[in-house]
């Protein structure tokens, strides 16, 4: 399965929780209460777990995983971990532990 049809299918599973699909870093999103928590971006999902949590360390752990750098700039953001689509099978459990992390729940 490719990047985008995962996304779409984590955005469907999402919507019953209040997950509405949106843009970030001129990207595709995942946003709750018009904040983003997920974003598609160069066939990674960067979610943002939160430096230091459980969820963060478990995502930094995936092979291919690393601090999410939407510039490319080597200025990561420490909260957030871009996952790269080789382990999309891991992306839905990550995006619900990403909005988890704002305590979104519907």
């Amino acid at each position: 399965m490719d990047a985008e049809a995962r996304f779409d299918e984590i955005v469907d599973d999402l919507a019953p929780r209040g997950v509405l699909p949106g843009a970030l870093f001129g990207a595709r999103s995942l946003t709750v209460d018009g904040t983003a928590f997920a974003c598609l971006k160069s066939e990674q999902l960067a979610v943002r777990l939160g430096a230091g949590s459980a969820a963060h360390a478990a995502a930094l752990g995936l092979d291919g995983a690393s601090l999410f750098d939407p510039s490319g700039k080597g200025r990561p953001f420490q909260d957030w971990v871009a996952v790269p689509v080789t382990q999309a099978d891991e992306w839905g459990r990550l995006a619900e532990a990403g909005l988890d992390a704002l305590g979104g729940s519907a």
